[in-house]
């Protein structure tokens, strides 16, 4: 039974951590502002729909933020982690908790994004410079808003650019002192959440 549960676990983070992540890229594409007619972009729109579209109803934009997506990363983070701790045999005794630990999991998935975009980036930058394929297009989008800054304020070093580097040292500190942090206070089980 323990390796049936393990299993139903597994399957259910794996399936529920990537619609989780579309729907978090939905939020972070609006963001960015990127380009919504990407062949990528046109995926992610058409895989959140069916659930945005009634929520959107309820939740407007604000500032040009996406809302409605955002809460529903954090619902489907929820979910997950009330049908994993079910599966684990814990109650669900706190659904505060439970949110707390929700936000957690969707902002630490939200810098698990930013992380691994730049990490991409500098590979397409060494192996397919100038690349138009609309994945490699859609990555820089989303780095681009974090890098412009901190472009801005390291001097230039002869062609060779620092900002991804600055912009790892960031992400791993909010990361470690910031999110790592909340998720010890508030208690949270490790296995709950692929981004922690």
């Amino acid at each position: 039974m323990i390796g049936l549960n393990t299993a139903a676990v597994y399957i259910l983070q794996t399936i529920g951590s990537l619609y989780l992540l579309i729907v978090l890229l939905r939020f972070i594409l609006q963001l960015v502002r990127a380009d919504f007619y990407n062949p990528l972009s046109q995926f992610i729109v058409r895989a959140t729909h069916p659930l945005l579209k009634p929520l959107r109803k309820l939740i407007p934009s604000v500032a040009g933020l996406d809302l409605a997506s955002l809460v529903l990363a954090i619902l489907v983070q929820l979910v997950l982690m009330a049908l994993t701790l079910m599966l684990l045999g814990y109650g669900l005794e706190n659904p505060l908790q439970l949110l707390v630990w929700s936000i957690i999991g969707v902002t630490a998935l939200f810098l698990k994004v930013f992380f691994f975009a730049l990490i991409i980036s500098v590979i397409l930058s060494w192996v397919a410079q100038g690349s138009h394929n609309p994945t490699a297009m859609l990555i820089n989008q989303i780095c681009e808003p974090l890098l412009s800054p901190i472009r801005r304020i390291l001097p230039s070093m002869g062609g060779l650019d620092l900002s991804p580097i600055v912009a790892f040292l960031l992400l791993n500190l909010i990361d470690m002192l910031v999110i790592r942090n909340l998720a010890v206070m508030t208690g949270m089980y490790k296995g709950l959440s692929l981004a922690i």
